[in-house]
């Protein structure tokens, strides 16, 4: 038990230290694509230095909300990624429906900065917030139902106990293979959480992290007004959010191969950042109106996933 307990922890530590790095990877695939030579891999790293370092503008209009929402949104993401398995280690606060509660907190750390955007009294932030809530409030049956397909796979193995409920069993590595029992609609299931990933991290094709054009921003615009170590807290949350959803990825793609599935599940995260650079690279941000489509065909996968593996 402390062995497990100890090496959850480097792993931890591991995914908290590198969860920057994926900004890199992202900017140096989309560099590469483009012909230039982009910025340093370790570009994110320099950017929180820099910001924890400079002094913070706070407007007369907000209150002390807005100043603790990015450390209540960093503190919510972590504490949900506490409760994924990691590296095929399971997680020491796991237990039956803890997806509810990750879920839940990744919701308490959006509400935060919506109402942190709100309380800035900016039309163009009112915006943006208004859009992160529409969004997620479309993302987050897309996300239930796809954990509801896992945990009628595992009902379906005979796992009967309240495990079957759990992150770590889901994500641990053992629904990972499990379409060489011949359901290969389960192969779908990562480009899902994929696809969830896009949309709860605001990436293109729902919205474009480098724009500076208000009209068109999501996240971006609701962090304005924003700067110095708060800035910093929510470039740094942004990145282990990121690492959360890479993870609900790779725990679907490897399987539990003890220390080599360490290595894979490590080198699957930063594929999905590759694949995120190409996505950014190959297409442009979608029309508001569009996302809603998207959305769409992201839940009609999931909901095919269910009712193929359903009728088996």
């Amino acid at each position: 038990m402390n062995t497990a307990f100890f090496s959850y922890l480097a792993n931890l530590a591991l995914a908290l230290l590198l969860a920057p790095l994926l900004f890199g990877v992202i900017n140096r695939v989309k560099a590469k694509v483009a012909g230039r030579h982009g910025k340093p891999l370790l570009q994110t790293y320099y950017d929180l230095a820099k910001l924890f370092r400079k002094s913070e503008v706070i407007s007369p209009t907000t209150g002390l909300f807005f100043q603790l929402a990015p450390a209540l949104q960093l503190v919510a993401i972590l504490a949900a990624l506490c409760l994924l398995p990691l590296g095929g280690n399971a997680s020491p606060l796991a237990f039956a429906g803890d997806f509810l509660l990750a879920a839940y907190l990744l919701g308490l750390g959006r509400f935060a900065m919506i109402v942190a955007a709100l309380e800035t009294g900016s039309s163009f932030e009112g915006m943006g917030a208004s859009r992160e809530a529409a969004f997620s409030a479309l993302a987050e049956p897309i996300f239930f139902l796809a954990i509801s397909v896992l945990t009628s796979l595992h009902l379906d193995l005979g796992e009967t106990h309240d495990w079957a409920f759990s992150l770590s069993l889901l994500f641990g590595g053992q629904s990972a293979g499990a379409w060489l029992s011949g359901k290969f609609e389960l192969l779908l299931l990562p480009i899902v959480f994929f696809l969830l990933l896009l949309v709860e991290n605001s990436r293109i094709p729902v919205d474009d992290p480098t724009t500076h054009l208000e009209l068109t921003m999501i996240h971006e615009v609701m962090i304005l007004d924003h700067s110095g170590p708060n800035l910093a807290l929510i470039l740094y949350a942004s990145a282990l959010k990121l690492w959360f959803f890479a993870s609900l990825v790779a725990g679907l793609l490897v399987p539990d191969l003890g220390a080599m599935g360490f290595l894979l599940w490590i080198a699957v995260i930063f594929l999905v950042a590759c694949a995120i650079g190409l996505v950014e690279s190959s297409m442009a941000r979608l029309r508001l109106k569009r996302v809603t489509t998207f959305l769409g065909g992201a839940c009609a996968m999931a909901a095919l996933v269910l009712i193929f593996s359903q009728m088996r």
